[in-house]
């Protein structure tokens, strides 16, 4: 197995870009990645090579957001309260509604295609990469993302 240095080289950015699709905070994807390379290496022991390194790493990276998540639920600042429905109503501003509506639209997909295409999309990863992390192969990750845009694409029509 490779050292921890090289396959942080390896994985860093592919692990930051896996978590920057679901934070949206690249403060917190980055502070995430870095979680979830010290728990790679506090528990080593358990990789049992059954799966590909970088599925490990994503695995431990979904975890470490989920609880990031608990953790979070219930915790805002009365202080910061008012501060988070501002910045949100900033951010929709600052959105123009058409990338709005296909957002709103590729959230409305089924997982694992909407995965796929917030992937591909946002954390601009190639279909080997999404592959690999869905524990699938390339190609499938290409055509489910092909017809997640097809989707896309139809109801952006109607509207």
């Amino acid at each position: 197995m490779d050292s921890m240095e090289e396959i942080y080289k390896k994985h860093g950015k592919m692990i930051y870009g896996f978590l920057l699709t679901r934070t949206q905070d690249p403060g917190l994807a980055e502070e995430l990645t870095q979680e979830t390379f010290y728990q790679a290496v506090k528990h080593i022991g358990r990789y049992k090579g059954e799966s590909g390194i970088s599925t490990w790493l994503c695995a431990i990276a979904k975890n470490l957001w989920r609880d990031y998540l608990r953790r979070q639920k219930h915790h805002v600042p009365l202080e910061e309260a008012d501060q988070v429905s501002v910045e949100s109503a900033e951010s929709k501003a600052l959105c123009s509604w058409d990338n709005v509506q296909i957002l709103s639209l590729i959230h409305s997909l089924e997982d694992p295609m909407r995965e796929v295409m917030y992937l591909r999309l946002v954390g601009n990863l190639t279909f080997g990469q999404i592959g690999e992390i869905m524990g699938r192969s390339e190609n499938w990750a290409r055509a489910t993302y092909y017809r997640g845009k097809e989707r896309v694409v139809k109801e952006a029509g109607k509207i």
